[in-house]
């Protein structure tokens, strides 16, 4: 694979870090806020990032450590504050929002501490953490109600998917995307859109994953949600499962999926009543998530000059090639896949 030279970082004074400063002192009196211990938490995949802080909750509670988020416009803090209460209110342990300015793209709530399950994860606690993040999943879902979230539709779904043209072939490979390659992506992208589309419909968080559960308690505690929308019942759990900061042995997979699927029927969720159809679903769908961000990841790379995500392009050219590779109708894109990576003459194919 062919690597441009990421954008440079510019050397310009952080405006946004002192706006931050200014509307939290505006704050400090009320939450005992400490501005001298305001340090970076953490930043993500797009422009957000978290700073953590000494303070209190209010009402003269006692010291503890607030997170402040800087959220530009059009990063979406309206929307978080609204799905925390929907969080909430299904029984899911997420940051409470102390204040916020839309406008300014300035948020304060709680901590629910340093200990993602990213890095919590060991031979002993794996299940159990699992089994406490698809429990608080089923709550969520079971909360579902229609327009109330964006629609995860067609145009949404189809949206994401064409990054991998533009930016992992395209700009990423540097490969044009032809009539032939063109013809395959189109039947595969529109044999996930009718999967996705044929499945029940339920309250979707889109990053529901290690990085953005934090062990808690009650456990998980649940951060970045802001981007839910109302989508099929198998998206979280193939982005919990198959992420893209670790891999799980395909026995471990089958037991969380198999504990999701008994636990979602005994609750009334409406998952398929087959256990295969409802793995072929949930795998189809890991497979519209991973082609999306197999360019998401070159997206962020090649425009926001993020290079940390690039390692991680090989885990989902291995999960896309191994769902691709197990179904027959999606067998031209695994071609497609090896093809792209110069793999067609070791494995027999023609493309």
């Amino acid at each position: 694979m062919t690597q441009n030279a990421a954008p440079s970082s510019s050397d310009a004074p952080d405006t946004r870090l002192e706006q931050l400063r200014k509307w939290l002192r505006s704050h400090g009196e009320r939450y005992g806020l400490d501005l001298a211990t305001l340090v970076p938490a953490s930043a993500d995949a797009s422009f957000r990032r978290y700073f953590r802080l000494t303070g209190t909750t209010g009402e003269g509670t006692a010291a503890t450590t607030l997170i402040a988020v800087d959220a530009p416009p059009p990063e979406k803090c309206r929307e978080f504050v609204q799905v925390a209460g929907l969080l909430e209110t299904a029984g899911v342990h997420v940051p409470r929002v102390l204040e916020s300015d839309f406008e300014a793209g300035f948020m304060l709530v709680t901590d629910l501490g340093t200990e993602p399950y990213l890095r919590a994860f060991n031979d002993g606690n794996a299940r159990p953490l699992m089994r406490d993040a698809l429990d608080t999943l089923i709550r969520w879902q079971l909360a579902s109600r229609e327009d109330v979230l964006p629609p995860f539709d067609e145009a949404f779904l189809r949206r994401e998917m064409e990054l991998m043209p533009e930016w992992f072939v395209g700009r990423h490979l540097g490969r044009e995307v032809d009539d032939a390659m063109r013809g395959v992506l189109d039947r595969t992208f529109a044999l996930l859109v009718a999967s996705a589309r044929a499945q029940p419909q339920v309250f979707m968080l889109r990053d529901f994953m290690p990085r953005n559960l934090m062990v808690a308690q009650p456990n998980p505690g649940v951060i970045d949600f802001q981007d839910a929308v109302y989508g099929p019942i198998t998206y979280d759990v193939a982005s919990l499962l198959r992420d893209a900061f670790l891999s799980w042995d395909e026995a471990f997979e089958l037991d969380c999926f198999a504990y999701y699927w008994e636990r979602a029927k005994k609750a009334g969720l409406p998952v398929d009543a087959d256990f295969g159809e409802f793995y072929r679903q949930l795998e189809w769908m890991g497979l519209q998530r991973h082609i999306k961000i197999l360019g998401l990841f070159c997206r962020i790379y090649y425009r926001d000059g993020k290079s940390h995500y690039l390692p991680d392009l090989p885990r989902f050219i291995g999960y896309a090639r191994k769902v691709a590779e197990r179904y027959r109708p999606l067998g031209p894109f695994a071609k497609l896949l090896d093809e792209l990576e110069g793999r067609a003459d070791e494995v027999g194919y023609t493309f």
